[in-house]
């Protein structure tokens, strides 16, 4: 396998490049570096500006309203976003039902719902976790009874991610009981207006609003909403986390993280007056996540070319690689965020959650990015726990692959 990037990748690259360096609004860019929360408006007025550029869905293919780029021109994109400090629109459209929808709705569905998750009018969730079906996702209670030609939904679903900003949810719920538990699943798009939805905020470690608890009381969704064949919906929420364990896949934001340590490191004089990155112990753990970094970047790279050799991934599954990669990746990225908390030593205690709310207009306590480090070090505990915990991933791998 050849590493190297092609001359029409390097000058897709510098395109690319190029045009965040223009189209960023500055603003974003602060958020983004200093860890302050976004707004809704602050993500899908991003969203809006890619998808003018026509590059919001960089995995969707030309026929639905994507760029039609190759996996290799994928990756790249998504590395020089967390490089130019992009904001991350809200993945669960695009990256997630999107897909869901090309390989397994109806025309009709996919005319219905694709055009406003591209353009941003739609903002979508997810309504997969609940109070005691987490990891365990084939647990779940939420039931789904048939009334003519409607569901009645009635359950409970936690850690819904950005369910506050969505106007669509796609949920999994029990339309069948009895068989395995994997079976009488269905997948539905609720429309999050629908009487009897309730959201309530959850605050995370790092004090601020991103999940919540959903409640759905006798909440009533046409049939026609269930995607795929109806008490088939396990195979098709399989697919999904597939895709978004490597949603993350440019290792871009790992990246972004890494170059941050470093220039802490260079800054602070810790080591006898000299820069942090002068004392031999802290040096060496960065150059250890470095190469640790690389050596995922190039197996990522080796997964693109096995999957570059059979064309587009399209609505092929996932195998081990996702698995794989969403450990690692998560594991790099919280061994980053412990790394740029100990290279800020006591400026990481004084954190102040109104300094990363809008509109905070106080100096900062020691360097201006000090104050988001602690609040990223505790957001990202959550990275080895969603999508399927990591010591989930290694028994589907040893499962899958060992046979054990």
């Amino acid at each position: 396998m050849d590493l190297c990037f092609s001359a029409e990748d390097a000058a897709f690259r510098t395109e690319v490049r190029n045009y965040l360096a223009e189209a960023m609004p500055a603003d974003l860019k602060y958020k983004v570096d200093n860890g302050i929360e976004m707004q809704r408006d602050d993500v899908v007025g991003w969203h809006k500006i890619l998808y003018e550029k026509g590059w919001v869905a960089p995995n969707w293919p030309k026929e639905h309203g994507g760029p039609g780029w190759s996996l290799t021109q994928k990756y790249i994109f998504d590395e020089e976003l967390a490089l130019a400090g992009a904001p991350r629109i809200v993945v669960f459209g695009i990256n997630m039902c999107g897909p869901v929808l090309m390989g397994f709705g109806t025309k009709e569905q996919q005319e219905r719902f694709l055009p406003p998750m591209l353009s941003g009018e739609h903002i979508w969730c997810q309504g997969y976790s609940e109070p005691e079906a987490g990891s365990d996702l084939a647990s779940l209670r939420t039931m789904a009874v048939r009334d003519g030609d409607e569901w009645v939904i009635n359950g409970v679903k936690t850690w819904t991610t950005k369910a506050h900003w969505a106007d669509w949810c796609f949920v999994l719920a029990r339309t069948q009981t009895g068989g395995k538990k994997q079976e009488g699943i269905s997948f539905i798009l609720v429309d999050m207006k629908t009487p009897g939805i309730e959201t309530r905020p959850i605050y995370l470690l790092d004090g601020l609003h991103e999940t919540n608890m959903v409640y759905y009381t006798d909440v009533r969704v046409p049939v026609e909403n269930t995607v795929g064949e109806i008490h088939k919906g396990w195979s098709i929420g399989k697919y999904l986390l597939a895709h978004e364990r490597m949603s993350g896949g440019s290792l871009g934001q790992q990246k972004s993280l890494l170059r941050q340590l470093k220039q802490m490191a260079a800054e602070d004089e810790r080591c006898g007056g000299q820069p942090l990155d002068k004392d031999p112990t802290f040096a060496r753990r960065i150059a250890e996540i470095e190469m640790e970094l690389r050596t995922l970047e190039a197996f990522n790279m080796r997964a693109i070319d096995k999957f570059s050799r059979d064309g587009e991934l399209g609505g092929k599954a996932l195998g081990a690689e996702a698995n794989i990669f969403k450990i690692r990746s998560t594991e790099i990225q919280q061994r980053l965020t412990e790394l740029k908390v100990e290279a800020i030593n006591y400026y990481a205690m004084p954190y102040q959650i109104a300094a990363l709310k809008h509109g905070w207009n106080e100096p900062a306590v020691g360097a201006e990015y000090a104050n988001g480090c602690m609040p990223s070090y505790l957001h990202f505990r959550k990275v080895s726990i969603y999508s399927g915990s990591n010591e989930i991933q290694h028994g589907i791998i040893a499962k899958a692959q060992l046979g054990m």
